[in-house]
């Protein structure tokens, strides 16, 4: 268990050097790309050509390195751990977590890059004859290899690491919190503001360049649909209703807003998956996903370290390491959005939930529309859809629907559907930097979330109309390797803290306690009484103030005597009873005695009362799942004891 020292709360909900020091370095960065465009793009395009002419076996490394970690937690021991105490269940439903996490993630990626990038790889492969059967193939399995498992592996590590300290160990729930293993107290100071800051204005030119792009694919779809003109004044106020509608839902708040809003996208998606099957060549896109996906992790390995070193060539550098870069830029943003939502569950769970079961999802949708479109392609003679992926990226998917019945109606779902991902990826963008600026929490002022969502739409207008959005998305895109190398130190610490938390759980179960000759055992009718007994919350706030407390106090004057300083304290609002032992530079011991309500089971007579209530012993780790309730002075002294001692066994393991 960790053990952050006590530090100062703020009276503000913001944190101001974090506020202002991202708000001032973000209007100068705008500024001075505005100001010097061409200047700028050339040279952050230099620097991100020397970091791949120079680091691309790094990335390489790096990637291949979260994936085999993140897979190996999913399936260690680790995995029973929870993201936050043992007793904490999951905020939201398996559904609409998914929704969330697939809507901030990379679901707008997929409806602009989904048709374009397989039909991309078809007509211009790495190697081989492109228009093939064997370039087919081939640019399937690159496609899966780009958007499958090394792109959630990254989002999913980040995610980890924050909702571990953030849930398990109460650490903020920001980027710093990922150093703590590292610099310890360190991340309250200036390192930590720095950290959060460079979160903050990677995450705010992130969403800004992806808004001021993805208005091109919404402009075009409108154009097709209702001959709606494509220019700038067109796409600004297209940027500010979309932006209305993410600072509306996120003002609204993450379930009622974000969370309703991914669902529907989610349904939307669904829904347009099945007509595409339905309408398209259903029987081969069944046999090519399975193909594809054989494909795909049968090679997994090589195309992993696969650097093009024998047969040298730049399409790695304008495809793969841009893509791994991309995704380690967006990972501080989706990561922390991802962890938010991941409160309560396992770490087997996290894993399954956000590395297997998106890319599953993802592998089918590419299939669908990439294979499709390539079978158009190929087979069917529709060339005018190869020449508009490769002259507008942004019409491709509106000129694959013009091939199928009900064009008009698969095209209208497309642009709502592209509309409400960039709704979502906005206002969970927003949250993050709100929940950045501001220490972690995440109930804050309503003008809050309107300043970063104003600002966020500010810039993407800017950049859009005075030029810059490549510079900035290039320098966003470059940050990525100082961020990767901060990221192997939150991995490391990462896995010593796993370390510990799993010694702690064996030494709970394998400490052998002093034979207990001296204890009253509980004579068998108060046994019998305390099983059938359903306890209002006031009889469970009396035992607490005469029984637990008085043990409390005896176990802590005992200490005092020995030299251990420990507190006593009583929270009046929850109900609490609590009791730590200071132990300097180890870890604490603490325990607590919490009223935690039940349904009362059907066979009660007295159905006046629907609720009991338990006094449930809680450690460090969470709620230990037995009831203490009824229990003796005498005797609740003695659980305290046991408990201390198996605390003291854990420390005689890690040391």
């Amino acid at each position: 268990m960790l053990n952050p020292a006590s530090h100062q709360r703020s009276k503000h909900t913001i944190n101001p050097p974090v506020f202002f020091g991202s708000t001032f370095l973000i209007f100068l960065l705008v500024g001075i790309t505005v100001a010097f465009p061409d200047q700028a793009d050339q040279y952050f395009n230099q620097i991100q050509s020397s970091i791949i002419t120079n680091a691309s076996w790094l990335y390489v490394a790096i990637v291949a390195l979260i994936l085999m970690c993140v897979t190996f937690l999913g399936f260690s021991r680790y995995g029973d751990i929870k993201l936050g105490p043992d007793h904490a269940e999951p905020d939201f439903s398996f559904s609409s977590w998914f929704a969330m996490l697939f809507s901030a993630g990379m679901g707008i990626g997929l409806m602009f890059f989904g048709v374009a990038e397989p039909v991309m790889h078809f007509l211009s492969p790495p190697l081989g004859e492109p228009g093939t059967a064997q370039a087919a193939s081939e640019s399937m399995k690159l496609t899966f290899f780009h958007w499958g498992l090394h792109a959630w592996a990254i989002y999913a590590i980040v995610a980890l690491i924050l909702a571990f300290f953030g849930y398990r160990h109460n650490l903020p729930l920001t980027m710093r919190s990922a150093l703590y293993p590292i610099i310890g107290d360190r991340i309250y100071g200036p390192i930590g503001h720095a950290v959060d800051i460079f979160a903050i204005i990677g995450t705010v030119f992130g969403v800004a360049t992806s808004l001021g792009y993805g208005v091109l694919q919404v402009n075009s779809g409108f154009n097709y649909l209702f001959n709606l003109p494509v220019n700038p004044h067109v796409q600004v106020i297209l940027i500010i209703i979309i932006s209305t509608l993410a600072t509306l839902s996120v003002v609204v708040g993450l379930d009622k807003g974000i969370r309703r809003l991914s669902e529907f996208n989610l349904v939307l998606a669904l829904v347009l998956l099945g007509l595409t099957m339905i309408v398209g060549p259903t029987v081969l896109l069944l046999q090519m996903f399975l193909q594809n996906t054989g494909s795909y992790l049968s090679e997994i390995v090589s195309k992993t370290f696969n650097l093009y070193a024998y047969e040298p060539s730049d399409w790695i550098g304008g495809w793969t390491l841009l893509y791994w870069a991309w995704w380690l830029s967006w990972s501080p943003f989706v990561g922390l959005f991802i962890a938010r939502i991941s409160r309560g569950r396992t770490i087997r769970e996290f894993v399954t939930g956000v590395l297997f079961v998106p890319t599953g999802f993802t592998l089918l949708w590419l299939t669908v529309f990439g294979n499709t479109a390539i079978d158009m392609i190929m087979n069917q003679n529709k060339t005018a859809l190869a020449d508009i992926v490769q002259q507008d990226v942004s019409v491709a998917l509106f000129q694959f629907f013009s091939y199928f019945p009900f064009a008009d109606i698969l095209s209208s779902v497309a642009v709502l559907m592209v509309v409400v991902f960039f709704v979502t990826s906005s206002d969970s963008g927003v949250m993050v930097i709100d929940m950045l600026a501001s220490g972690g929490k995440s109930h804050t002022p309503i003008w809050q979330r309107v300043f970063w969502a104003s600002l966020v739409a500010i810039v993407a207008i800017v950049l859009l109309l005075a030029g810059g959005l490549r510079a900035l998305q290039t320098a966003t895109i470059a940050s990525a390797m100082p961020f990767a190398l901060i990221l192997l130190m939150a991995i490391y610490g990462l896995f010593k803290a796993l370390a510990i938390d799993a010694t702690k759980k064996e030494s709970l179960a394998q400490a052998t306690l002093t034979p207990k000759m001296g204890r009253n055992p509980i004579p068998w009718q108060h046994r019998l009484n305390n099983m059938v007994c359903f306890p209002r919350r006031n009889d469970v706030n009396h035992f607490l103030k005469e029984i637990v407390m008085s043990a409390m106090t005896s176990v802590s004057e005992e200490l005092e005597k020995q030299g251990f300083e420990s507190t006593i304290t009583f929270d009046k609002m929850k109900g609490m009873s609590s009791m730590k032992v200071f132990h300097g530079e180890e870890h604490d011991f603490l325990y607590q005695v919490y009223p935690r309500a039940y349904l009362q089971p059907s066979f009660m007579v007295d159905e006046d009362e629907h609720k009991y209530f338990r006094a449930e012993v809680f450690l460090r780790e969470g709620g230990q799942d037995y009831d203490i309730m009824g229990w003796t002075r005498e005797q609740v002294i003695g659980d305290i004891i046991d408990q201390y001692e198996k605390h003291m066994y854990f420390l005689h393991m890690v040391r």
